[in-house]
C-alpha cells in the first residue's frame, strides 16, 4: 500500500477520536440532564451559535486533539505495545476531561458538572480504547492479505537481530516485508532457514543494493561500540538515498536526519528519517491533490480535447507519451503526457547525445529536431504536462514535489545523496519549475529538491503552486 494509504489509516484515528468526542458529550449529556433544572437544561440545548460559542466549541475540539497529539497517539505505531497505547489513552482522556472541566468554571457552562464529567470520562476512555481495537484489527487484517508492508533491510546477523526477525516474521499483522541481512558473514546461531530464504548483502555491496532495490527501511542492529565507523556509513547511506533508519537499543544521530523513538518488543528502537512524518499533514496533502486533480481535469477537459486533436492532426502516432518515471522511494510508474515528439523519438536519443547541453544525468537540448511543431507549444505552455494530473488523481504523484526521473537519467547518477529526493513522491510543479526550469544547473536543481524535502510545510506546497502560474505564462526555461 501506498504511503497516502498508510497515511489515511492513520488519518481514521483522529476521525474516529472526533467522533468519539461528540458522541461522549451527548451520552454524558443524556445521563445527566436528570440532575439539572428543567429550564438549565432547556437554555444550555437553546442556545444560540453565536461566533463566541463556535469559538468555545472549536477551541475544546482542538484541546482534545492537541491533548492526543502530545501522548503521541497519531504516530504510527507499528512496533509499539498495544498496552503502552491503552496508557496513553488513559492518561489522554484524563487530562482533556480535566481541561474540559477548566473550560466549564473559565465559561460558566451549566452543563458541566461533576457527574457530567465522571460520565464523558468513562464513556471516551471506553469508546476510544474500542476504536482502537476495532481500527487496529482491521490494518492487520490489511497487512496480512499483503497490503500496507513495509520493506525493511535487517543489518547484522547476530543472535539479537535474528531474534528480532523471527519475531517479525511471524507477525504479518506488522506489516513488515524481510529483504535480506546485511553483514560480511553469518554470525549468529541456529539461522539456517533464515540463511536459506533471504540474501546475506555484504557492507560493500550495500550501496548498490539500496540503490538498485525497492527499501523502506533499513534496521540496524550492531553493537555501536564494535562497529561505530560501519555505522556512521550505514547511516548516512541510507540517509543520503532518502531511507529511513531505525537502530535498534542504540542511539546514533546525523546532521540531516530527525529521529522518533517507539519500542518493540521491549527493544527501544529508534527511527531516523527525513522530510515530514506529520501525518495529518501529509493526508491533508493527498486529499488536496485529489480534490485539487479531478476538479482540474473537469475544468480542462475541452482542452484535453482539443489537445488530442491537435497532437494527432500535426503528426502520425498516439495522442499521449508514456515513459517509465522513478516515483516514491524509486518505485517505477507510467507517467502520462501529451506527445510532443516524432515517432521512435527515444530510439533517436543515442544519437543526440553528443549535442546535450545540459549538464548533469539529464538530456537537454533547445533546437531539438525530434520535437513536432505543436509539440513544441504545448512544451512552452506547459501543456503537454496536464495529463500527470492522472498520476495526481492514481497516487503516483502529487501536485508539488521533486520531478519525476526517467530511468535514463537516474542510471547517470553520480552522487549517491541525489537519491534522497526519492524519499517524497513527485510531483508535476517545484522549486525547479518556478526558478527558470530548463535553465538551471542540475547541481542546483537536486539542491532545491532537497531544500524542498526538508522544508516542507502545506504553506510552501501553497506558495510554489501560486508561483507556478506566472512561471508557466513566462515561458522560461522551457524547451
Amino acid at each position: 500500500m501506498s504511503n497516502s494509504r498508510r497515511q489515511i489509516l492513520l488519518k481514521s484515528f483522529q476521525l474516529a477520536d472526533l467522533f468519539i468526542f461528540i458522541l461522549s458529550f451527548a451520552v454524558a449529556t443524556l445521563i445527566t440532564h436528570q440532575q439539572l433544572d428543567a429550564t438549565s437544561l432547556e437554555t444550555f440545548l437553546a442556545i444560540r451559535i453565536s461566533v463566541e460559542n463556535l469559538i468555545l466549541i472549536f477551541g475544546v475540539i482542538l484541546a482534545w486533539h492537541l491533548v492526543f497529539s502530545f501522548f503521541g497517539l497519531y504516530h504510527s505505531m507499528r512496533l509499539s505495545s498495544r498496552w503502552l497505547e491503552a496508557i496513553d489513552i488513559f492518561k489522554a482522556t484524563t487530562v482533556g476531561t480535566v481541561m474540559i472541566f477548566a473550560a466549564s468554571v473559565i465559561f460558566n457552562i451549566i452543563m458541566i458538572t461533576p457527574g457530567f464529567l465522571v460520565v464523558f470520562w468513562e464513556t471516551s476512555c471506553v469508546l476510544t480504547l474500542l476504536s482502537r481495537v476495532i481500527l487496529r484489527f482491521t490494518l492487520d487484517q490489511v497487512r496480512v492479505r499483503g497490503r500496507n508492508l513495509r520493506c525493511i533491510l535487517l543489518v547484522g546477523t547476530n543472535r539479537r537481530v535474528l531474534k528480532f526477525a523471527e519475531k517479525v516474521i511471524k507477525k504479518p499483522e506488522l506489516g513488515y516485508q524481510l529483504a535480506g541481512f546485511v553483514d560480511d558473514k553469518w554470525v549468529g546461531e541456529g539461522n539456517d532457514e533464515l540463511q536459506k530464504k533471504y540474501p546475506l548483502v555484504n557492507f560493500a555491496e550495500l550501496s548498490d543494493y539500496l540503490r538498485d532495490n525497492v527499501i523502506d527501511e533499513v534496521m540496524i542492529g550492531l553493537p555501536i561500540k564494535s562497529y561505530y565507523e560501519k555505522y556512521s556509513k550505514i547511516v548516512n547511506l541510507s540517509i543520503e538515498q532518502g531511507i529511513n533508519v531505525r537502530i535498534i537499543a542504540d542511539l546514533f544521530f546525523t546532521q540531516v536526519a530527525k529521529s522518533k523513538t517507539e519500542n518493540f518488543e521491549g527493544n527501544p528502537i529508534i527511527t531516523l528519517y527525513t522530510g515530514s512524518m506529520n501525518y495529518g499533514a501529509l493526508l491533508t496533502k493527498r486529499v488536496l491533490d485529489i480534490v485539487l486533480s479531478l476538479i482540474l481535469l473537469v475544468l480542462l477537459s475541452p482542452l484535453f480535447i482539443v489537445t488530442a486533436i491537435a497532437v494527432k492532426i500535426s503528426s502520425p502516432g498516439p495522442v499521449f507519451f508514456c515513459q517509465e518515471r522513478l516515483g516514491l522511494y524509486k518505485r517505477l510508474f507510467k507517467l502520462y503526457k501529451f506527445r510532443t515528439m516524432v515517432l521512435d523519438a527515444e530510439k533517436m536519443l543515442a544519437d543526440l547525445e553528443e549535442y546535450n547541453e545540459a549538464d548533469g544525468p539529464v538530456f537537454k537540448i533547445k533546437n531539438d529536431p525530434r520535437i513536432t511543431k505543436i509539440g513544441r507549444f504545448l512544451r512552452m505552455s506547459s501543456i503537454d504536462e496536464l495529463p500527470q494530473l492522472f498520476n495526481v488523481l492514481r497516487g503516483d504523484m502529487s501536485l508539488v514535489g521533486p520531478r519525476p526521473l526517467p530511468v535514463r537519467d537516474y542510471k547517470e547518477f553520480d552522487h549517491v545523496w541525489f537519491n534522497r529526493r526519492f524519499s517524497v513522491r513527485p510531483g508535476i510543479t517545484c522549486f525547479w519549475q518556478v526558478n527558470g526550469r530548463s535553465d538551471v544547473s542540475f547541481a542546483k536543481w537536486i539542491e532545491m529538491d532537497l531544500r524542498y524535502i526538508d522544508t516542507w510545510t502545506l504553506k510552501l506546497d501553497f506558495l510554489i503552486l501560486l508561483k507556478t502560474i506566472p512561471a508557466v505564462f513566462k515561458g522560461e526555461g522551457a524547451v
